[in-house]
């Protein structure tokens, strides 16, 4: 008898703690997950859901600060150096069947789909982290720069003869164009990461395609806005000036429309393997910081 009462009262303290180990171990494992809620994931709340945990650390995030940094050097870089031009098999409204434009112009827009996608998922806070790393990474390619093309020659290398007029070329831009391009991107890309941020909040998380394309339209504009006139103001005609600038504004955001599915696609899959989906509600958005 004694036997049996002691196994019921050991049953019994089981039923007792078994709620209150559940909830610790939900807490324990899950408690700094924003959008975790019990057992299953959830969307965070719009209205309430703040920045990501800071220090918390992601799968993605590192790879993707990369990949924005590489497209933004060489699209800086390689690509203002080559003027294309493409000849279509019909002809657009007031452009013609001829277009030229930079190459660069190609890719360089990539970096805002980069862009989006970090605003989108982490935050505006960690997307100006990586906005600071590509200003910090556009300086020291200038510098660098510089600095080879101004390297006396050796004249025992004979290939430094075809080599030296070729870099100069390609890198020596003038400080006119160097101090555009930068305060294009500087600014253009705080411009889109804000909209980005702020629409969110604005449409609670729904119709994404309107971020995307509408911060483009915005932080585009300003980056050509700031670059052309800088870069080649007094020197092209005015009427050159405000065709190139409209056009490459019109093929920037075009490159963003076309590549919506895919950002459909990153986003989603971004979400759900960092389980994370930031809202900026509550955020600071100075551009002067660094911190989550």
């Amino acid at each position: 008898m004694l036997l049996l009462v002691n196994i019921g009262n050991n049953r019994q303290r089981f039923k007792d703690s078994l709620p209150i180990a559940v909830e610790d171990a939900q807490r324990h494992n899950h408690g700094n997950a924003p959008g975790y809620t019990g057992l299953h994931r959830s969307q965070p709340n719009p209205m309430t859901s703040q920045t990501s945990v800071p220090g918390r650390r992601y799968r993605y995030y590192d790879l993707l600060m990369a990949g924005f940094v590489a497209v933004l050097l060489c699209s800086n870089l390689i690509g203002p150096a080559k003027v294309a031009e493409v000849t279509l098999p019909f002809s657009l409204p007031v452009i013609g069947a001829v277009l030229v434009f930079g190459a660069g112009n190609i890719f360089f827009p990539i970096s805002y789909i980069f862009g989006d996608v970090l605003t989108e998922v982490y935050g505006y806070a960690r997307a100006r982290k990586v906005i600071w790393a590509g200003f910090g990474a556009m300086i020291f390619a200038t510098v660098m720069a510089w600095v080879v093309i101004r390297l006396p020659v050796s004249p025992s290398e004979p290939f430094n003869q075809v080599l030296q007029p070729a870099i100069e070329t390609v890198f020596g831009n003038t400080w006119r164009i160097v101090v555009a391009s930068i305060a294009a991107f500087w600014v253009g890309d705080f411009v889109n990461a804000y909209v980005m941020a702020k629409m969110k909040v604005w449409t609670r998380g729904r119709h994404l395609w309107t971020r995307t394309i509408g911060s483009t339209i915005l932080g585009q504009g300003i980056d050509s806005l700031i670059f052309y006139p800088i870069a080649f103001g007094g020197i092209w005609e005015h009427q050159t000036l405000i065709a190139v600038l409209l056009f490459n504004w019109a093929f920037k955001v075009t490159v963003e429309v076309v590549a919506t599915p895919a950002t459909y696609l990153v986003v989603g899959y971004l979400k759900r393997a960092e389980n994370e989906d930031v809202y900026d509600s509550d955020t600071d958005f100075t551009p002067f910081s660094l911190r989550d």
